[in-house]
């Protein structure tokens, strides 16, 4: 465990004027408040602040900061109160406990509403003082290495949260060094085979990999000597998670990864960065395409280097990095590079208040999601800043995220100019509203007042906050549309009984009616009998006196003697019904994603056709929560065998016999084939594309570890239809398109 001294010592290193009597103060406060009481591992649990405090000051944090590390459980987890460390440090190192004890404080009804409104609460403690998230990401950093003790499952829970959530944010804030580690850690523990394997495997290969970069590196020190430009050239690793991601995304082996390791070159000024960018390139031949200017074009989060990736010595690629020493700070400090202790003031304000804009966008664009799993979505979009960068007409330079659109760049630039955007160029020529923005386009939008966001752009933009005010306008609309067919279908039917609709409505049976059928307002009883979601059989047996009723019920039969028609049934061969709803709804399994007994899934009503079931990951989801009004819960019916369609995609080495042996495997799995694609692709590898009928998640499952047995088989997974990219959202958009032509007749809305 780390001493009092070793803590005051390393930020005295960073800040000689620092007042450590107060650090001094906290540690002795925190290790008498916690001195009973221990961690899972059996190790006093006092270390765990201790380490947290020593963390921060890796970051360079100011001495409030850390005191707070060290008293940051105090409030949540000991007898210490809110008025004694506010008394006993003061307002600033209160405020900071205070805010990381609020993060994870309240009790919610579900585990998605916890996290939901624990990440909003951290969206908001961001703006208001950036330290809070700074301990949180330190504290973060210290459990991940002291998960041992714990079961398998909340290892892989912490793990899965640090990856989607810290290290995404530690990455926000341009904290490199941090990010890198969050990886590295979440990786060890969510694929430890995976991590082994590559660990092994770089460690094997380190030594001739080293040597090479010292060669490069020996070469590039004697050219700067000689064009007498000053700087430091130093060896780059790759750390683990950032090879395995690699490996996965492009689909290759770990031999074929070619920048295991880098050079980073750092030197002085701007000037000198560009003038060695034009020594490496006459040096060593440029791979086109590889080259990125981060200088002049920032990372939202401030990061600033050259990046491009040359033929080297031996005719071996290798990516080289340039910058200053200070842009170096950053990219690996991040928001922390930008405390200042001079003059007794703490904080570059302009560096850090340009770096925390997307907060206040992050504020922005989700105040109004109240679904938690909308919300989840929409703040881990945002934490992946895959960026294109493409300039207004002014010349202004707008980040936005990889594949973005006019329509995210029009509401990027103000919301009624989404809200008005019928047309767009780029480069001064008119391109689809779902063209794909490249970097340096110089992108205009053509506005009208008459125009209004189609619902059809939730399937192409790509920013949270287009997505949610294109939503939040279709809703708008479509609410008052909902309120004026439910209540024209009420009125006419009220009326066939021969009663006054409009007194009928202020009068006592319909407030019974209203609650009866789980509504606490007329407003939304009358947009759920518009959208049909209450049938209005069920309404008018509630509202109507029974005299009528029977009355009616003879003058029908009267008129006809057909037989009535056979109820429409409640599923879909059996296998899905609803939660919910006692009337008799269509129900039909989503085309775009096809689900199976196992997955989760999710009804959503459409426009005249009765339940759309999609499974949660499916990409129409997102947009279809926007409204959550038309959102129902449906279940598995287990007392029913059918089979499913399912797509599974394999990739193996390309040997001869594998598809045989594949298909025996199938076959003994008791799962049919219905189709097969097999292609070769590089790096030797072949490819399969299977249609299969398969009973249920489970027996998926079953195969895909029947298959792992087999020699050759490098990995296999499930794929969706919307994976076929000229398909993707063709589907849904024809989906979209035939509910928008039904709702332009109220009639059809209870057919």
């Amino acid at each position: 465990m780390r001493t009092r001294k070793e803590i005051t010592d390393a930020v005295l290193k960073y800040h000689p004027q620092a007042d450590v009597d107060i650090i001094y103060r906290a540690y002795f406060y925190s290790a008498k408040a916690h001195r009973a009481q221990s961690r899972d591992s059996g190790e006093a649990y006092f270390s765990h602040p201790v380490e947290v405090a020593y963390n921060l000051t890796k970051l360079k944090m100011d001495e409030q900061t850390i005191s707070a590390g060290l008293l940051h459980d105090t409030i949540e987890d000991t007898l210490a109160t809110r008025d004694e460390i506010r008394e006993l440090f003061g307002d600033d190192v209160y405020q900071l406990v205070e805010g990381v004890t609020k993060i994870g404080q309240v009790k919610f009804s579900s585990q998605e509403e916890k996290q939901a409104e624990n990440y909003r609460k951290m969206i908001l403690a961001m703006a208001e003082d950036i330290r809070v998230i700074m301990i949180k990401l330190a504290d973060r950093a210290h459990n991940l290495k002291t998960l041992g003790p714990l079961s398998a499952d909340r290892k892989k829970r912490i793990a899965r949260e640090t990856l989607e959530i810290y290290a995404p944010l530690a990455n926000r804030l341009g904290m490199g060094l941090l990010k890198a580690e969050l990886e590295d850690g979440s990786f060890k523990h969510l694929e430890p085979e995976e991590y082994k394997s590559i660990r092994d495997k770089v460690a094997q290969g380190d030594e001739q990999r080293q040597k090479f970069i010292n060669k490069v590196c020996d070469i590039l020190t004697v050219e700067l000597k000689a064009a007498e430009i000053p700087g430091r050239v130093l060896g780059r690793p790759k750390h683990f998670y950032s090879i395995y991601k690699k490996i996965k995304d492009q689909n290759i082996s770990f031999e074929d990864v070619y920048d295991l390791m880098g050079v980073r070159v750092l030197t002085n000024s701007v000037k000198d960065c560009y003038a060695l960018l034009g020594l490496a390139h006459a040096m060593w031949k440029p791979i086109p395409g590889k080259f990125k200017d981060y200088i002049a074009m920032p990372k939202p989060n401030m990061y600033q280097s050259l990046h491009t990736t040359v033929t080297g010595p031996n005719g071996q690629r290798i990516e080289i990095q340039i910058r200053t020493e200070e842009m170096h700070r950053v990219s690996e400090e991040g928001i922390a590079a930008h405390w200042k202790y001079k003059e007794g003031k703490s904080g570059n304000q302009k560096q850090m208040n340009d770096q925390l804009l997307w907060v206040r966008h992050l504020i922005d664009s989700h105040k109004d999601l109240k679904n938690p799993k909308e919300f989840l979505n929409s703040f881990k979009v945002d934490l992946f800043p895959h960026e294109v960068y493409v300039f207004t007409p002014e010349g202004d330079v707008i980040a936005l995220p990889n594949g973005a659109t006019p329509v995210d760049f029009a509401y990027q630039v103000h919301t009624d100019i989404g809200h008005h955007c019928y047309q767009s160029k780029a480069n001064g020529k008119i391109v689809p509203l779902r063209y794909k923005l490249r970097n340096g386009d110089r992108v205009e939008i053509i506005t009208a007042k008459n125009k209004a966001p189609s619902r059809d752009w939730l399937s192409f933009v790509k920013t949270s906050k287009a997505r949610n005010k294109i939503a939040q306008c279709i809703n708008s609309e479509e609410r008052a549309r909902s309120m004026r067919i439910g209540t024209e279908l009420l009125d006419k039917e009220i009326k066939k009984y021969g009663l006054n609709s409009e007194s009928l409505m202020k009068s006592p049976q319909m407030e019974d009616t209203i609650k009866a059928c789980g509504y606490n307002s007329l407003d939304s009883f009358l947009r759920a009998l518009g959208y049909g979601k209450i049938s209005m059989t069920s309404v008018i047996e509630k509202l109507i006196p029974k005299d009528k009723l029977e009355a009616q019920k003879e003058d029908a039969k009267n008129i006809s003697l057909r037989e009535e028609a056979p109820p429409r049934p409640r599923t879909r061969e059996g296998s899905i019904r609803l939660k919910s709803l006692s009337e008799n709804i269509e129900l039909r399994v989503g085309k775009c994603c096809n689900p199976v007994p196992g997955d989760e899934i999710v009804g959503y009503i459409t426009r005249g056709r009765g339940v759309s079931v999609h499974s949660n990951d499916c990409p129409s989801v997102p947009s279809m929560m926007m409204e959550n009004e038309r959102m129902i819960e449906v279940e598995w019916n287990t007392g029913k065998t059918s089979t499913y369609p399912c797509r599974v995609s394999i990739v193996t080495e390309d040997k001869t016999g594998l598809l045989a042996r594949i298909s025996m495997v199938v076959s003994q799995c008791d799962i049919n084939i219905t189709r097969a694609n097999v292609r070769q692709g590089p790096h030797k590898r072949a490819y399969f594309d299977l249609s299969l009928e398969i009973q249920n998640l489970n027996h998926l499952n079953k195969m895909f570890d029947a298959l792992k047995q087999v020699d050759g088989v490098i990995h296999a997974e499930r794929t969706q239809e919307y994976n076929k990219k000229k398909k993707t959202w063709k589907n849904r958009k024809d989906d979209l398109e035939a509910e928008s032509n039904l709702e332009q007749d109220s009639n059809l809305i209870t057919s």
